[in-house]
């Protein structure tokens, strides 16, 4: 049985996307939920934001990544992949954290779709006033 390869795991998420990332050493391929990342992903804008951590240390090439992710939208899981690059490139090398974080992927995005409260119709949406 050959040895173990070394990867670097790290989680990302962004508003309810979560994603599971598995990034080791290779030729910069990338499959997310077993297909190639241009499969999965339909918009090219979202296809830019996964590359955008690994483009910004300059090692484009040198990494393969393997991802499960769930929940969300493409937009949103996107956003979660590449939250959890960035996680896995710093625990693959720690000096790239100020490069990152000055690109500001370091910083889980937070905002989420607030809740419906009772008594109204949607989040904040108030139902109808009658004056009389």
């Amino acid at each position: 049985m050959a040895a173990a390869e070394k990867f670097y795991y790290a989680t990302g998420r962004r508003k309810t996307a979560s994603a599971r990332i598995f990034l080791k050493p290779g030729k910069g391929n990338i499959t997310i939920n077993g297909m190639k990342a241009n499969d999965y992903l339909k918009r090219m804008q979202s296809r830019m934001v996964i590359l955008q951590p690994i483009e910004t240390v300059g090692q484009t090439d040198k990494f393969d990544v393997r991802v499960t992710v769930s929940g969300g939208g493409e937009n949103g899981q996107a956003g979660a992949v590449r939250h959890g690059i960035t996680r896995a490139l710093v625990a693959f090398n720690p000096e790239f954290k100020d490069v990152l974080k000055k690109a500001g992927f370091v910083t889980r995005d937070p905002r989420m779709v607030e809740r419906k409260k009772y008594g109204k119709s949607g989040a904040r949406r108030s139902y109808q006033f009658s004056k009389r």
